[in-house]
């Protein structure tokens, strides 16, 4: 996938101008499509979020984004909406946000590709776009903000290559486990392992794209993959923490042990719990703070009529991409910890408490 990655490169993304429109009422709630419309004057934030499947939306995203919103402009009204995986109701909830008021969409598509829609949508209201985490391929967005997810399927098939070594593995079979289809940065993920572990000396024996990143298709699909495995299995590629859960759980019914090496994303507590416990190799790690208040940096200075450069560009947009880290039980202390990302005591529960020891975390 062409990703056109230009570092010395800046440009001001050009749009139309920012209407204030008149919107009064309440920030929509936790899966609300929108609130707001009325009359009085404002600055108006609309941030639209794929899926609550994945915990970092709900519990690290939307909460910094907001909070960083706040802190820089006061007066500012968000109007939240989660689409539940459901790329038609993102596109009812794009339309309402801009119906009541919208001066900027702050969007994390469900669909890539449906996305380009809302993006025709909101330019016609002379309404700039900013593409958050994932990015809308063919579509007139002002700025993309991400993390370089090439990368971050690189750093989980190297983690992978090294992990299965440790564990006396020089060939055998792998498992990829992709994220879904409609996810532009899935297939970057994807790419990026394939970088990898393409030329590793092992054998990608199956290979599947998760429809909607569920974690009880993953274990669906592991579960048929196993009987036709069998002891051949050395290594698991999957693209996030959720796919890994459902991978292990099914590695675990079947009574495999000791499970072969798995990789993840998103460095979901319960991920760090099973990496602690040596049930999961790797996370990568992606620090949700900087990225989300980024996003709400840029779009504060779109209401109040500002066009900042990039760092960079994607396909010709003005893009920031942050850096993203392979978290093993290592450096778990060095990352999660030390960013406050979750703290010992969320990790280092009773269940785990003797793991934790061991890991030098309590």
């Amino acid at each position: 996938m062409a990703r056109n990655l230009m570092a010395t490169t800046r440009r001001t993304a050009a749009f139309g101008a920012v209407g204030i429109l008149a919107v009064t009422g309440l920030a929509a709630c936790g899966g609300d499509d929108s609130a707001g419309g009325g009359g009085g004057d404002g600055k108006t934030i609309a941030l639209l979020l794929p899926e609550s499947t994945t915990a970092r939306y709900e519990a690290f995203d939307r909460p910094y984004f907001e909070a960083k919103v706040k802190e820089l402009c006061s007066d500012c009204e968000i109007l939240y909406s989660n689409a539940d995986q459901d790329d038609a109701k993102q596109q009812e909830q794009a339309e309402a946000a801009l119906t009541n008021g919208a001066d900027v969409l702050v969007l994390d598509p469900v669909d890539s590709k449906a996305a380009a829609s809302i993006v025709s949508s909101a330019k016609g209201s002379d309404v700039p776009v900013i593409a958050y985490d994932r990015f809308i391929a063919d579509a007139p967005i002002d700025y993309y903000i991400s993390f370089d997810n090439v990368k971050v399927g690189e750093l989980q098939g190297t983690a992978l290559v090294e992990a299965m070594k440790a564990a006396g593995n020089e060939s055998g079979d792998i498992v990829m486990i992709n994220g879904s289809p409609t996810d532009n940065n899935a297939g970057q993920f994807k790419e990026g392992a394939h970088n990898v572990l393409d030329d590793s000396g092992y054998d990608i024996a199956a290979e599947f794209d998760t429809p909607e990143w569920k974690p009880e298709n993953a274990q669906n699909w592991m579960d048929q993959q196993l009987t036709a495995l069998g002891d051949n299995l050395v290594g698991v590629y999957a693209a996030n923490d959720g796919t890994a859960g459902g991978a292990i759980a099914a590695m675990k019914g079947a009574g495999v042990d000791p499970l072969p090496p798995v990789t993840g994303q998103d460095a979901e507590l319960a991920a760090i719990q099973r990496i602690v416990a040596g049930d999961q190799a790797m996370t990568v790690y992606k620090a949700i703070k900087p990225e989300a208040e980024k996003a709400a940096e840029l779009a504060v200075s779109l209401v109040e009529g500002e066009q900042p450069e990039g760092d960079t560009e994607v396909e010709g947009v003005a893009s920031f991409l942050l850096t993203p880290i392979a978290v093993t039980k290592d450096n778990i202390k060095d990352t999660i910890i030390a960013d406050e990302f979750y703290t010992v005591d969320d990790i280092c529960t009773a269940e785990y408490a003797d793991a934790c020891a061991e890991a030098g975390l309590s």
